[in-house]
């Protein structure tokens, strides 16, 4: 939090700051991922990502982050407290792919991994499958370089149309989903977790083969 706000700034400009700060942050991780899935292409001829979203959170939704915190909503606690203020999702087409972006994001020089959380090995009860990374990176300033935290989550095609739907259950209900559409989403996310294992072998047999049929 070191150098994040200037001294002489109002609650204003801090802000302005701010976020400015994360969207700068955003573009370098964004870009980061996208020559990554470049370089795949031009050595390997394959591309791992289907396509990325990004985003800065809402002044309503930090407020709402700190408020379910317990925490005072002021500039400070944001910074400290709120680790997705910035956010990327990485859409893979196989599990494969997740780790195999993950491990390289992670190598980078000036990228470090503050935390990882693995719900496509823990899922959430919801059913929920993920790999989350929550990682900082420099952002050069006229004046000074501040680390910026930026939040990756990282999934298959289908585990995101499966929380995208499990999104707009939350909201249409406001978190309090009947038990049956609960139930049927668990199931849902069942079949998810088996689509992409299924895909995921059918890919490697197809590369297998690929591969033999050049060597002969």
């Amino acid at each position: 939090m070191d150098g994040f706000f200037t001294e002489q700034g109002n609650d204003v400009d801090n802000w302005t700051e701010l976020m400015l700060i994360y969207n700068a942050a955003l573009k370098q991780i964004e870009t980061k991922i996208e020559i990554l899935n470049e370089e795949f292409q031009h050595v390997h001829s394959y591309n791992p990502i289907e396509h990325i979203k990004s985003r800065v959170k809402t002044p309503e939704s930090i407020v709402k982050k700190l408020k379910r915190q317990g925490r005072e909503v002021n500039l400070e606690n944001m910074v400290e407290y709120v680790n997705d203020i910035a956010g990327i999702r990485v859409i893979c087409s196989f599990t494969s792919d997740i780790y195999t972006i993950a491990e390289i994001i992670g190598k980078q020089k000036d990228v470090k991994v503050i935390s990882i959380k693995d719900y496509l090995v823990n899922p959430k009860p919801s059913g929920y499958m993920s790999y989350h990374m929550i990682v900082s990176t420099p952002v050069y300033l006229s004046d000074r370089t501040v680390d910026a935290k930026v939040e990756i989550q990282i999934r298959t095609v289908a585990q995101d149309f499966w929380a995208s739907l499990e999104h707009k259950m939350n909201y249409k209900f406001e978190g309090n989903a009947p038990a049956h559409m609960k139930k049927e989403l668990v199931e849902c996310a069942e079949i998810v977790a088996k689509l992409d294992e299924t895909m995921l072998q059918l890919n490697e047999e197809v590369q297998n083969y690929s591969t033999s049929a050049k060597e002969n």
